[in-house]
């Protein structure tokens, strides 16, 4: 799946190789749904972009067929709101990228494995915490 391997939970890191921070647990996020955008092999999706969600990333999304704004309390998911956080697919970051629509992102908090798929320059020109 990567060509950067992929650590256990608890070594996993960000894009600038150091400690993986907290995307968000209110809503609660990530694909082992604990706040962080930890990955493992069966997570296809690659759920290891921490991004601060718009309006129109939201409605690009519904658009493309995945909807993220309908609770689905079923699933344990409240919906999400503009400004809320959340561990995005990496293909999908790279999709709205490519036409503008991409949300902002948290690089400390982004997983390096989604260098795989989306480069560091292009993360950087959307990131929220650099200076």
């Amino acid at each position: 799946m990567s060509d950067i391997e992929i650590q256990p939970s608890e070594q996993q890191f960000n894009v600038f190789g150091e400690k993986l921070l907290e995307c968000s647990c209110q809503p609660m996020t990530g694909f082992y749904r604990d706040g962080l955008c930890r990955t493992q092999a069966h997570d296809v999706g690659s759920h290891t972009v921490c991004a601060q969600v718009t309006s129109e990333f939201l409605d690009y999304s519904l658009q493309q067929g995945n909807d993220l704004i309908t609770p689905r309390p079923e699933h344990g998911f409240d919906g999400l709101k503009p400004g809320d956080r959340w561990c995005l697919c990496a293909a999908r970051w790279l999709e709205a990228f490519s036409v503008g629509k991409a949300p902002m992102v948290v690089l400390e908090a982004t997983n390096r494995v989604a260098l795989d798929i989306v480069s560091l320059a292009d993360l950087k020109k959307n990131a929220l915490d650099l200076v």
